[in-house]
């Protein structure tokens, strides 16, 4: 058994076996479910009633997947142009942290907000361009580096948060002190969580879809992505658009820790991000690296954990199973990404 490339896979071909990726993962699922004791249609259903049953559990689920556009968008980006950025995690902390030390009182005024998030990108640009100069100077693997930089800003952050950026009224819990009201996101909806850190996400998605097809730099990115010498030799100066792509990848995935903190929690904590910046990576797979399929993507993903949230108080199944459930959901929609670009053959 071999693989043989295929020349130009067909629209069924594309389109046909992503589906069936979902369908399979369905199915996965289902069995899951039955092997925890509990009536997989039955569970399914309640998955899909806690995501989107109610109008808080819609709202719900809209929330959860704003930070996992922004770091979706971060992976997509990366990915498209053969930048393998699995530290997305650390961006959204650097951005976070940026955003809590100009909106606790730094900067007052109608562009509080507007700067905060233009430091809070600036901030994740710089964690990722490291790795980048790394990888173009010295030929130094960004997938370690990328993931190192994860524990690093962890680790950075507790000591912040045991420090400098301390509350002082805290009563002794590491966390920062508030945001002031300037720096707050408003709600979009009243009495509810959802803040207008989805808009944002929502035109960050449009703005890089823009890039990418009318763009010359998005013409570049996606030449390198295919094939760094052929880029080179046409004149693509490789490295430059590694950088660029780097600056944009790292700025979006520092946008989820600015919505964040700017729009939710109001403060920093260690445990801001469940792993948004690894949850990404899921996120833009499921997508297929493309910037608008990463809306959808986040929200299936999204509704994905809050539906398992109340699934398991309902049936008593582990809320593990959304974590098989999502890690299958990816291997599948690797393994169909490759056999679109390639068949199985004899000999």
């Amino acid at each position: 058994m071999r693989l043989e490339p295929i020349a130009n896979p067909s629209a069924l071909r594309r389109a046909g076996l992503p589906l069936a990726a979902l369908g399979l993962t369905v199915v996965t699922a289902s069995l899951l479910a039955l092997l925890a004791g509990a009536n997989p249609f039955a569970t399914l259903g309640l998955i899909v009633q806690g995501a989107v049953g109610t109008k808080f559990a819609a709202l719900e689920t809209l929330n959860r997947a704003t930070p996992l556009i922004f770091t979706g968008l971060a992976v997509a980006v990366a990915f498209r142009a053969r930048l393998w950025n699995i530290g997305a995690e650390a961006q959204l902390y650097a951005g976070a942290v940026a955003a809590v030390l100009l909106g606790t009182g730094a900067i007052t005024g109608p562009l509080t907000l507007p700067v905060m998030a233009l430091a809070a990108m600036l901030a994740g640009a710089l964690v990722l361009l490291g790795p980048v100069m790394l990888k173009t100077r010295f030929g130094v693997d960004e997938v370690v580096t990328t993931l190192l930089f994860n524990f690093i800003m962890l680790l950075l952050v507790s000591y912040l948060l045991e420090g400098p950026l301390k509350d002082p009224m805290g009563m002794g819990w590491p966390k920062s002190a508030a945001l002031i009201k300037e720096a707050r996101l408003p709600r979009i909806v009243t009495g509810l969580r959802l803040h207008w850190g989805f808009g944002l996400a929502l035109i960050a998605a449009l703005l890089v879809w823009v890039i990418q097809t009318r763009t010359a730099l998005g013409y570049e990115m996606r030449a390198v992505g295919l094939n760094p010498q052929a880029a080179r030799f046409a004149g693509i100066p490789v490295n430059a658009v590694l950088v660029k792509t780097a600056l944009l990848s790292g700025g979006l995935a520092a946008l989820a820790g600015f919505s964040e903190v700017s729009g939710l929690k109001g403060n920093l904590t260690l445990d801001l991000s469940p792993g948004f910046g690894y949850t990404g990576i899921i996120v833009a797979m499921l997508a297929l690296l493309h910037p608008l399929a990463v809306i959808p993507s986040a929200l299936f993903v999204a509704g994905i954990f809050v539906g398992a949230d109340s699934m398991s108080r309902a049936a008593g199944v582990p809320t593990y199973i959304a974590d098989m459930l999502l890690a299958f959901a990816l291997l599948f929609m690797v393994l169909a990404i490759l056999l679109t670009k390639v068949r199985v053959v004899r000999g």
